[in-house]
């Protein structure tokens, strides 16, 4: 009984079980180590495991995406169509956020008091966020595009944030191959091809566990919410929570209003067979946070639900996972809005028009990993004049709101793969589910 029922239900039942266990643990006398010991390390193993194989499949998808892809300018057009849409995108989303942290403006409603605990409570964690963020403006303007260049690819492969050289690496491999004789090519082609396989296989695997994964996720972050004093952490969540609301509003609108309209506009994908399919990666980047880890889900529901190619999907979501953080930007305009708000700082249009272009720039360089967000949002605040310490006043609900931005980023990069798809004419006109022995026992 248990077998037939669908993934994605198993993830909301260890999310809710999860989140009621860790409302449990902090209002009775369990004692807290006892999730953070036995609980947490579950989740730690789930997360750990989808990013065991994040660097491998994207090393591998990319080169047969881009081998496969027949002929440099097939390859120039599909790029130009992903990055121009992901940039399009990246700039709706903060634009959406910048109009209603305006409208609704939220850090003017902050008690002084609140800010003041907050200030204090997240000093040195804030102190921390900016030095990194410092050594990140002392760079050369062209540090990005040095950075995209790895010293040794070996090295590069290590290091999950280091994914946007494991991305340039398999992109010229994948050229080179276009570019070799088709008899020496085809042999490389066809390991990386078999590569792939045998990675998908993994994440069915790991998939097997990710109802535990979840649950032991959410219960111990409850729990670190709330630390030694629960009812600190439920008034300063509280404090925040029209911020929080401002961010979420804007998120579920992306979600809801911008990417179905988009759909609509280039495919002939109902916007509701779409989230359907996408939804176990929805799911698990809300759980984990990271839409690198998610990414070999994403990958797995996009071809086998929505009938993508893998020679499109192989390309497009790599690269996105790495580029386009939508959810991300929008946080940050939002944020830094916030805090110049509560700060008493009245931006200009010229100063927010600065956050669209910084936050566009920084959501290209910002790792698809956990907290990544906030170093980058220092460098959109120290663009405007806005103190960097004031990151403190939102790092309370961050990793909360972290989880619904990373869901935005995946539907994101979803959005884009199924348009470029559809223009490539690489989508068929009914959803197309391929046969996957363990999909339906998931």
């Amino acid at each position: 009984m248990l077998k037939k029922i669908p993934l994605h239900t198993k993830i909301i039942i260890g999310l809710v079980l999860g989140l009621v266990f860790g409302l449990v643990v902090i209002k009775t006398s369990i004692p807290n180590t006892f999730t953070l010991d036995y609980i947490k390390p579950i989740g730690t193993i789930f997360i750990n495991s989808l990013k065991m194989i994040a660097v491998p499949l994207v090393f591998a998808s990319l080169i047969v995406g881009v081998s496969n892809l027949g002929d440099i300018s097939k390859l120039s057009r599909i790029g130009g169509k992903t990055i121009g849409t992901y940039l399009v995108t990246t700039v709706i989303a903060i634009s959406f956020g910048l109009i209603l942290v305006n409208v609704f403006a939220p850090g003017k409603s902050l008690p002084p008091e609140t800010r003041e605990n907050l200030m204090s409570l997240y000093e040195g964690d804030a102190g921390s966020r900016v030095g990194q963020a410092a050594q990140l403006q002392q760079q050369s303007p062209l540090q990005p595009l040095v950075d995209i260049v790895p010293q040794n690819i070996f090295l590069a492969t290590t290091d999950n944030g280091a994914m946007l050289q494991v991305v340039f690496f398999a992109i010229i491999v994948g050229i080179s191959l276009l570019q070799i004789q088709k008899s020496k090519a085809e042999p490389v082609i066809a390991f990386f091809d078999g590569m792939n396989d045998v990675i998908i296989q993994i994440v069915n695997y790991i998939m097997l566990i990710a109802p535990y994964g979840v649950f032991a996720l959410m219960a111990s972050l409850i729990v670190e919410i709330a630390g030694d004093n629960p009812d600190s952490a439920v008034q300063l969540l509280f404090a925040l929570l029209k911020y929080s609301l401002v961010v979420v509003g804007g998120l579920f609108a992306m979600i809801l209003i911008v990417y179905p309209l988009i759909l609509m506009a280039f495919t002939k994908v109902k916007y509701k067979d779409f989230f359907k399919a996408i939804r176990p990666a929805q799911l698990l980047a809300f759980s984990t946070s990271s839409s690198s880890a998610t990414l070999p889900v994403t990958m797995k529901q996009v071809e086998e639900e929505l009938g993508v190619s893998e020679e499109v999907s192989s390309f497009v979501l790599p690269l996105g996972a790495t580029v386009n953080m939508d959810g991300t930007s929008l946080y940050q305009g939002v944020a830094a809005v916030f805090i110049a708000q509560a700060l008493g700082m009245d931006l200009s249009f010229s100063q927010q028009l600065m956050i669209v272009l910084t936050a566009t720039l920084a959501s290209i360089g910002s790792a698809g990993v956990p907290g990544a967000g906030l170093i980058m949002l220092i460098i959109v605040l120290e663009s405007i004049g806005v103190p960097a310490a004031g990151i403190a006043l939102i790092i309370a609900p961050d990793r909360i709101l972290d989880m619904f931005r990373t869901v935005v980023n995946v539907t994101g990069d979803a959005t884009v793969c199924t348009i470029v798809a559809s223009t490539e004419g690489e989508l068929p006109d009914g959803l197309i589910r391929k046969s996957n022995p363990l999909t339906p026992d998931l």
